[in-house]
């Protein structure tokens, strides 16, 4: 039997009722659902789709999600990290994907997803082998970029969305945002066990609740689905492999796996599970598997969702029951479009509103990490303050590189990016490469003060 931390896969799964880890994972499934949801309507909107086939897109994306989170939550001897993930479209492929259908067609698009997957799985083992490159000074600035970087983004949807619409922050959208923060920080303040767990969800709840006595809900996405459909192969193109699309793409990938790489390292923290190069080649190996299958059902890549780390955060429940839960409820609404199109009738401001709270609690729980560091050494302060500092402002002003090609703006507009290269750089540069007699010094400094605190 499996073992993690003297605790079996096993007991890890059944370790909470069905009833509630069902609940628990529709909480996971509401996080990540408009945000990725978000990308197809993106992408389908640049390429020109009909309303029809961005129904399709949206529903078969949804289904792949449910695949990648099920192939992240098995660990086998050849994928899966087996940490409560959930899985589903980064949204920094928007930008290159839409590019490259528009100029290259869509099959050259969708044949650079498939070669960028094959690239993550092969150069799993080599990528998962750097590891010591992230030590808690490097993820814990990292983490806390991911979260406070995506917290105006959650700004921008709960002032309704759109920053250059004349309706941005109508008071009704700050009413029904405002309330679900409060809903969300009342129930997690003040209910106890179970119904704290669901803070999240009793917050979506309470604001879609209030907008449709306001008269903001319109079923009229729900009336237009079908009832079932079943994803098939290549139903846009047949994928096209072309270099430098492949190129554009992989380099799009690595920044998804630094940034997993950080949500992995997040989770672990917070399930109490130490991560060996194993576990991460297995986790890479699955995304890379799941960006094969995004390329073949002409999908998208699938990478670790972030958001789900506050879920987890808030809900106290470290099991992978919920996201079981949640990778199955992705499957079925995934092929029921006119069941899966209830999730988009929540407002984008009530959505707002929750992701505030929940990307600031990522943001926290890198903080948390970093008080493993050794602040006395200036080092550690600087590669914490140059990495978080260029990494949140480039999340402010990415205009800033507007003046160089686009290659190189693809990497660098992205400020977690900017910042995994900058700490894990500044900590290879200041720590990994000290000096015997530099090492030997700070082992003596540490058993002083162990001594004098005795």
């Amino acid at each position: 039997m499996d073992y993690q931390n003297g605790v079996s896969i096993k007991e890890d799964i059944e370790s909470i009722s069905n009833g509630k880890a069902a609940i628990l994972g529709f909480q996971h499934l509401l996080t990540m659902y408009s945000g990725d949801m978000l990308v197809a309507l993106l992408i389908g909107a640049a390429l020109h789709f009909s309303a029809l086939q961005i129904a399709y897109l949206v529903s078969v994306d949804i289904f792949m999600c449910g695949i990648a989170t099920l192939l992240q939550l098995k660990r086998t001897p050849l994928t899966g990290i087996g940490l409560p993930v959930v899985l589903g479209c980064a949204i920094q492929v928007v930008t290159p994907l839409s590019s490259i259908g528009q100029n290259m067609g869509i099959g050259v698009m969708y044949g650079s997803i498939i070669g960028a997957g094959i690239f993550v799985f092969l150069i799993s083992g080599l990528f998962s082998k750097i590891r010591n490159f992230f030590p808690p000074v490097v993820t814990g600035s990292l983490i806390t970029v991911i979260g406070f970087s995506l917290v105006p983004v959650g700004f921008q949807d709960l002032g309704g969305g759109d920053a250059t619409s004349s309706h941005f922050g109508d008071p009704k959208f700050l009413l029904i945002g405002f309330t679900t923060m409060v809903v969300i920080l009342l129930m997690n303040s003040y209910a106890k066990g179970f119904m704290k767990s669901l803070a999240i969800l009793l917050g979506l709840i309470a604001g879609t609740a209030i907008a449709g006595m306001l008269g903001m809900i319109s079923l009229e996405p729900v009336m237009q689905a079908t009832w079932f459909h079943l994803p098939t192969p290549f139903a846009f193109a047949t994928p096209k492999f072309e270099w430098s699309s492949i190129l554009t793409m992989i380099v799009v990938s690595l920044t998804t796996m630094i940034e997993s790489t950080g949500v992995f390292f997040a989770l672990a923290d917070i399930t109490g599970r130490k991560l060996d190069s194993a576990d991460l080649k297995r986790g890479y190996r699955a995304e890379g598997i799941a960006a094969i299958l995004g390329g073949i059902f002409n999908t998208f890549p699938y990478s670790t969702f972030s958001e789900n780390v506050g879920v987890l955060q808030l809900s106290g429940v470290k099991s992978r029951k919920p996201i079981y839960f949640s990778g199955f409820f992705l499957l079925i609404l995934g092929l029921l479009p006119k069941v899966g199109a209830l999730a988009t009738i929540i407002p984008t401001s009530v959505l707002g509103g929750a992701m505030i709270v929940m990307f600031g609690m990522v943001g926290v729980q890198g903080i948390r990490m970093l008080q493993d560091v050794n602040f006395k050494d200036n080092h550690n302060l600087l590669i914490v303050a140059i990495s978080i500092g260029l990494g949140l402002g480039v999340t402010v002003y990415p205009q800033i590189f507007q003046s160089l090609p686009e290659f190189a703006r693809l990497i660098l507009t992205n400020g977690i990016v900017i910042s995994s290269f900058s700490a894990v750089l500044l900590n290879a540069m200041f720590n990994i490469s000290l000096s015997p007699q530099r090492v030997a010094a700070e082992v003596h400094t540490d058993a002083v003060e162990k001594n004098e605190t005795k």
